[in-house]
C-alpha cells in the first residue's frame, strides 16, 4: 500500500492532459453495491446496533451448553459481519472526498458503532477462558456447528495471560472509542488541512506540493528541480515537527499503555502476539537487512552511474533510471495485469476480470480524494473495493497489480471461509500483493521491446525491492527504537524523533561511506509516513516481499504443487496463525533464507542491467 496524496488543481489539469480523456463512469467504483444511499446505510447501521443489544442475553451464559455458546457466537459474528459492511461504506465514502464533513461524520458514527461492539462483547473472551480448554473441546465435539469458531476460540484461550476479567475488558473496550485519535488527526491534517507549498520548476510549471504531487515532482529529470521539490516539501513537514511529534508521541503512549494493561514486556511483543508471530521474525528481518546493506549500496552506486551524478543525494533516489518512459493508460495497465497473473490459473484470472468490469476500483486522483492506494475487503457478502490514484506511468501499473493482489486475496478467502475466519493478517496480506508485482515484472520483461524497455522494468523492480524491503526494514527499525523509548517511560519530542530517524536513514543510505549524502532537513521524513500510526505494520511489507519472491519463483518455474500451495494460502483467511500458514506454503520467515533471497534477486537484476550497459557504445 503506497502513500502518495492527492493534488488539487495540479491533478485537475492532469485529468484532461496526462490521462488523455475525461474520467469515464467505469473509472469510478460503485459504492451502491454496498448501499444505494446514505439512508439505506443509516437503516443498516441502526439494525447493527439493534442486533448488538441482543448480545446482552448471552452475558454470563456462554458456558451453559455447546448450543448456547454456538448461538451466542453466531449472534456476535453476525453483528460483526453487518458492521464490516457498514464500516467499509462509511470509510470509502469519506475517502472519495476527505474534506466533506458529512462523510467525516458518517465515518465517525461508524467508528462509534465499532466501539460499542467492542464494549458490549467485552465479556466474551473472559467467559470463554472461564469455560476452560477441556470443556471447550467437549463443546466442539458435541456441536459440529462450533467448528467454524475453532480457531478464534483457540486464539482466545492462548491469550489467557493477557486477558482481564469482564470488568477490566469492558473498561479497555470503552477506551477504544478514543483510540486512534492521533492517527485521525494526522490523516485530516495531511489530506485536507496542510498548507502545502507551491514551487516553480525549471520549465515554468508551478506545482502545489501535496504528497501526491510530491511523489510525481520528485522524479523530475532536472536535478535542481528535484532538490527544490524535496526542500520545499520537507521544509513544510519541518514547520510542523513539534505538532506531529506530539501527535505521534500520543500514538506511541497509547501502545505503551495497552502493553502494560495486557501484561506484555513491551509494545512490540504485544503487537506480534496478536497474530502469534515469533519475535525471531522481526529480529531476523532487522539483522538481515543490515547485513545486506552492501547490496543496497551497490544499487545506489549503479543509480548514480546511470543518472550521471558524481555524488548521490537523497533527491536522486526517485527519478526513473531510464528517461522518456512511455505512458500506460489504465486500459493497457489492466490488460498487462490480467496477462501477468495467468500463471495463477484461469479461475483466478476470470475472477479478477469480473471485478475490473464490475467497477470495484476507483481509478484517478481528484481534489481531496484520499491519497495513495488501498483495498477494502471486509464487506464479506459484497466484494472488495480498491482506491487507486492512477497516473499513467509504469509505477501505476505495479500499483494496480499490488492492490488487485489484495482484492483477490479477500475475494478468495471470503469465498472459501466462513465469516469468522475470512479476514487475514497483514503478515499474509502483503504476500498476495507483492507476488502479483513479481508476476507483472516477469510478464513485462518477456514482452519488452528492446533494451530501453527492459531497463525501465528492471529499474522499476530494483526500486520496488529497495522501497518494499530495505525502506520498510528501515522504518521498522525506527519504529522499534521509538516505541522502546516510550515503553521505557521516557518522553519523545519531534526533534528527538528526527534525530533517531536521521541516524538510521544515514546508516541505510551509506552517508558516512559517501554512498548517498543525506541533508539534515530530510531527517524529518518520519513525520510524512502515515503507516507509523498503524504500529508495527510496515515490517510486514519487508517480510512479505521476501516470502513472495520465493513463492513467485516457484510458480513461474512450474515447480510441482507451488501454485496450489499459494492459492491455498490466499484462500485460508485466518483459519490458522499467519506464520504457520506461510510456513506451510514453503517459506519460514523466522530464518535468514527468504531475506537473503531478496538481496540475491537485486544482485541478479543489477547484473542484467550492467550487462545491458556494457553492450552499449561508449559515449
Amino acid at each position: 500500500m503506497s502513500n502518495p496524496r492527492v493534488a488539487a488543481a495540479f491533478f485537475l489539469a492532469m485529468a484532461a492532459s496526462a490521462f488523455g480523456a475525461a474520467e469515464r463512469p467505469q473509472d469510478r467504483w460503485n459504492l451502491a453495491d454496498l448501499y444505494p444511499s446514505v439512508q439505506a446505510w443509516s437503516e443498516d447501521a441502526a439494525r447493527t446496533e439493534a442486533e448488538l443489544k441482543q448480545l446482552a442475553s448471552c452475558h454470563g451464559h456462554l458456558g451453559e451448553s455447546a448450543g448456547r455458546l454456538r448461538r451466542c457466537l453466531d449472534l456476535l459474528y453476525g453483528v460483526q459481519k453487518r458492521y464490516a459492511k457498514v464500516s467499509v461504506y462509511a470509510g470509502e465514502l469519506e475517502a472519495e472526498d476527505t474534506g466533506r464533513q458529512e462523510s467525516q461524520a458518517l465515518n465517525q458514527k461508524a467508528q462509534v458503532i465499532g466501539a460499542k461492539i467492542n464494549e458490549e462483547s467485552a465479556f466474551v473472551n473472559p467467559e470463554i477462558l472461564a469455560i476452560g480448554r477441556a470443556r471447550v473441546a467437549a463443546f466442539l465435539r458435541q456441536d459440529p456447528g462450533l467448528a467454524i469458531y475453532r480457531h478464534p476460540i483457540d486464539d482466545i484461550l492462548r491469550g489467557a495471560a493477557h486477558t482481564l476479567d469482564a470488568k477490566g475488558e469492558g473498561i479497555v473496550a470503552a477506551y477504544s472509542l478514543s483510540a486512534g485519535a492521533s492517527g485521525a488527526t494526522y490523516r485530516i491534517l495531511s489530506n485536507s488541512d496542510m498548507p502545502w507549498p507551491t514551487v516553480k520548476l525549471a520549465d515554468g510549471t508551478e506545482v502545489k506540493l501535496d504528497p501526491s504531487a510530491y511523489t510525481q515532482a520528485r522524479e523530475a529529470a532536472n536535478r535542481d528541480d528535484r532538490k527544490k521539490v524535496m526542500d520545499a516539501f520537507f521544509g513544510k513537514w519541518k514547520e510542523f515537527e513539534a505538532t506531529l511529534g506530539t501527535t505521534f508521541y500520543g500514538n506511541l503512549k497509547e501502545d505503551t499503555v495497552l502493553a502494560k494493561v495486557r501484561k506484555y514486556p513491551d509494545s512490540l511483543s504485544r503487537s506480534l502476539d496478536a497474530n502469534k508471530l515469533p519475535r525471531a521474525v522481526y529480529d531476523a528481518l532487522i539483522k538481515s537487512s543490515n547485513d545486506s546493506l552492501p547490496t543496497l549500496h551497490r544499487y545506489f552506486k549503479l543509480r548514480a552511474r546511470m543518472l550521471g551524478v558524481a555524488e548521490m543525494r537523497y533527491y536522486d533516489i526517485y527519478p526513473p533510471l531510464v528517461g522518456g518512459g512511455r505512458e500506460y493508460p489504465i486500459d493497457e495497465g489492466i490488460r498487462m495485469m490480467l496477462e501477468s497473473v495467468k500463471p495463477l490459473g484461469e479461475e483466478y484470472v476470470a475472477a479478477m476480470r469480473k471485478g475490473v468490469e464490475s467497477r470495484w476500483m476507483d481509478v484517478y486522483p481528484r481534489p481531496r480524494k484520499l491519497s495513495g492506494a488501498h483495498m477494502a475487503g471486509d464487506a464479506y457478502d459484497v466484494h472488495p473495493l480498491l482506491l487507486i490514484n492512477y497516473t499513467n506511468n509504469y509505477d501505476s501499473v505495479t500499483t494496480i497489480a499490488h492492490e488487485w493482489g489484495h482484492a483477490m486475496h479477500s475475494y478468495l478467502s471470503n469465498k472459501a471461509q466462513p465469516f469468522a475466519t475470512s479476514s487475514y493478517a497483514t503478515f499474509v496480506a502483503e504476500i498476495a500483493s507483492t507476488l502479483n508485482e513479481a508476476l507483472l515484472l516477469d510478464y513485462a520483461l518477456k514482452a519488452a521491446k528492446g533494451d530501453d524497455e527492459r531497463l525501465l522494468y528492471l529499474g522499476s523492480a530494483l526500486e520496488n525491492l529497495r522501497a518494499t524491503f530495505f525502506r520498510q526494514a528501515m522504518f521498522s527499525e525506527f519504529e522499534q527504537k521509538a516505541h522502546a523509548v516510550v515503553d521505557g517511560g521516557e518522553p519523545l519530542t519531534g526533534a528527538e524523533l528526527t534525530k533517531i530517524y536521521g541516524e538510521i536513514l544515514r546508516r541505510y543510505h551509506g552517508d558516512r561511506e559517501g554512498v548517498v549524502k543525506i541533508d539534515d532537513l530530510y531527517s524529518v521524513e518520519w513525520a510524512y509516513i502515515p503507516h507509523f500510526y498503524g504500529s508495527f505494520y510496515v515490517f510486514q511489507y519487508a517480510t512479505s516481499i521476501a516470502a513472495s519472491a520465493l513463492l513467485a519463483d516457484a510458480i513461474l518455474e512450474g515447480r510441482p504443487g507451488a501454485r496450489e500451495r499459494y492459492l491455498k494460502l490466499i484462500s485460508s483467511g485466518a483459519s490458522d496463525y499467519p506464520y504457520e500458514l506461510v510456513k506451510a506454503a514453503g517459506v519460514d520467515l523466522a530464518t535468514k533464507e527468504p531475506y537473503d533471497a531478496v538481496s540475491k534477486r537485486m544482485n541478479r537484476i543489477m547484473d542484467e542491467i550492467e550487462a545491458i550497459l556494457a553492450r552499449r557504445p561508449k559515449a
